[in-house]
């Protein structure tokens, strides 16, 4: 408790030191009080006195008793449907693990797969990459999904954390884990944090991403990596179980526990296949993403596959609408106040001489490695992205591609530390890895992505016209 009003106090004192030092010369006073009350914000969500949403409410008041905002604009995120899309992803989490189909997808496959310990690596992958684009929270889909089918396999295959961990345990997790991370990355509705990613691009450059856009942009780099990345693992961490037909038995048992598919999942797989067919639509239907999703959601509570206590109860999908709300409102004010342009000013005149290029390469470097800060993906981009961003795209680096990069960036750096996003305390705490394993492994895993996703990401981008 001590700690948290330590943490807390300090927070307060970011706020009133950039509130009370005089405005740098061209920053209008409304501009940087917002930026006192927005970096106090920041820096609660950062070091976590209280919950993210506890301190965006406490922000959303701070900007309007100060008189920087009216309370019409401090209200303006939440009438985003990019907001709206996030929360109704959240409710497809829900019906993925409610009806059971995200286990039954993870054993159908294993049971087709499943005969050596790369390949039930690789149906784990599978697994995820299907779940991602209607689960938003690497928590729900790595935590509820993903994990508890991976742990059963360690226990079945006797490889226990200690002396047996390295029998198959080892490698599984830590795949299971890096796999996760990856399908963050391709889908924008895959993480919360991407769509933070999105609406700072509309508010700060005034350009959108649609769902097909960013997949279609991450699809080749990702493919690469959910193929590249287990096989480094498994290098790295050879099992000394090499072959598993035990996993198909297993599956198959477990289908046979399951029974047939109920009606609830046969319903929730029509529904999420529309859905999917209407967001690579979108350009020629014209719906908006997020009314898909509330599309989706409504045939969800319609055919009773949710109901109205399973929306009041998915906490998740709330406190993303007051956080997002919140914050992304106040960056989106920093750059109508003049915030933004005049430190895309400042900076460029320090990068003068360099390519946008180099500028690109040099700033995600430093992007990824400043997540040993974080605990949080949403917290790094809120607090990095739109300063990096603002100064690649100052420098002449195209904004789509910039702000693509960057949000994938802020995904895949979630390898480098056991405490790097929320689901990744649950795979470390299962005691497969060491810390200084995670750390070291996490480094090297993090240097490919971005190896990756610049060498053959913004190729890609390139070759289908996204810069």
């Amino acid at each position: 408790m001590g700690n948290k009003v330590v943490r807390g106090i300090l927070c307060i004192l970011i706020g009133l030191v950039l509130w009370l030092m005089p405005g740098p010369e061209g920053v209008k006073p409304a501009a940087w009080n917002l930026l006192a009350i927005f970096a106090a914000t920041i820096a609660a969500c950062i070091l976590q006195p209280v919950a993210m949403g506890t301190a965006s409410v406490i922000g959303l008041t701070a900007v309007v008793l100060t008189g920087v905002l009216t309370p019409g604009q401090a209200l303006e995120g939440f009438s985003n449907t990019v907001i709206w899309l996030i929360v109704s992803a959240f409710m497809f989490s829900r019906g993925f693990i409610k009806t059971g189909l995200g286990r039954r997808i993870a054993f159908i496959l294993m049971r087709r797969f499943g005969d050596s310990s790369l390949k039930l690596a690789y149906t784990m992958a599978a697994t995820d990459f299907i779940v991602a684009p209607f689960t938003p929270s690497n928590t729900a889909r790595g935590g509820g999904i993903i994990y508890p089918v991976v742990r059963s396999l360690c226990t079945a295959f006797e490889s226990e954390p200690g002396p047996t961990a390295g029998r198959v345990g080892k490698f599984l997790i830590f795949s299971a884990y890096n796999s996760v991370i990856i399908s963050a990355a391709v889908f924008l509705t895959g993480a919360s944090n991407n769509v933070v990613v999105i609406k700072l691009t509309q508010e700060l450059f005034g350009q959108t991403i649609s769902w097909t856009q960013w997949f279609l942009a991450c699809i080749v780099p990702g493919l690469a990596a959910t193929i590249l990345i287990p096989y480094v693992l498994y290098k790295i961490y050879p099992p000394e179980l090499k072959k598993t037909p035990q996993a198909q038995d297993i599956a198959q048992k477990e289908l046979a526990q399951m029974g047939l598919m109920r009606q609830s999942e046969k319903t929730l797989l029509v529904i999420f296949t529309g859905a999917l067919i209407l967001w690579a639509t979108s350009s020629m239907t014209g719906i908006d993403s997020a009314f898909v999703a509330l599309l989706g959601l409504a045939c969800m509570l319609i055919t009773k596959v949710l109901d109205w206590d399973d929306v009041l109860g998915e906490k998740g999908a709330w406190d993303v609408l007051v956080w997002m709300g919140v914050l992304v409102n106040m960056a989106a004010y920093l750059a109508k106040f003049g915030l933004i342009a005049w430190f895309a000013t400042l900076v460029g005149a320090q990068l003068g001489g360099i390519s946008w290029f180099g500028v690109v390469v040099l700033l995600s470097v430093v992007y990824t490695f400043m997540h040993y800060g974080f605990a949080s993906n949403t917290a790094h981009v809120m607090a990095l992205f739109g300063a990096f961003a603002t100064v690649a795209i100052a420098a002449g680096a195209p904004v789509i591609m910039t702000a693509i990069l960057l949000g994938v960036l802020a995904n895949t750096c979630s390898t480098l530390t056991h405490y790097a996003c929320g689901v990744s305390p649950i795979f470390f705490g299962s005691g497969y890895i060491t810390q200084g394993e995670w750390w070291r492994i996490g480094f090297i895993l993090s240097a490919i992505h971005l190896v990756l996703w610049m060498g053959i990401g913004l190729p890609w981008m390139k070759v289908i016209g996204i810069w």
